[in-house]
């Protein structure tokens, strides 16, 4: 069974939702507010699906822009 709590949405702060999914394996985090919406993957930490109508490119920081490592395992 899924399991779901309410969180302040991180693009416009009101409340939104997390649901960890029943296999146990994404995150999704939505807001009906703003229309936020955030998927990944609860074992690498990779983005799935992202969407936050509000957040501009230009106005983040460039450390947020920066492409994060490899997290991959390498297969042998």
């Amino acid at each position: 069974m899924p399991l779901t709590y309410s969180m302040p949405c991180p693009n416009c702060g009101h409340s939104a939702e997390r649901l960890l999914t029943a296999d146990g394996k994404l995150i999704r985090t939505q807001c009906s507010t703003c229309d936020y919406l955030l998927i990944t993957c609860r074992t690498t930490g990779k983005v799935i699906e992202a969407y936050a109508p509000g957040i501009r490119m230009h106005a983040l920081p460039q450390s947020v822009l920066t492409p994060l490592p490899d997290r991959s395992v390498p297969s042998h």
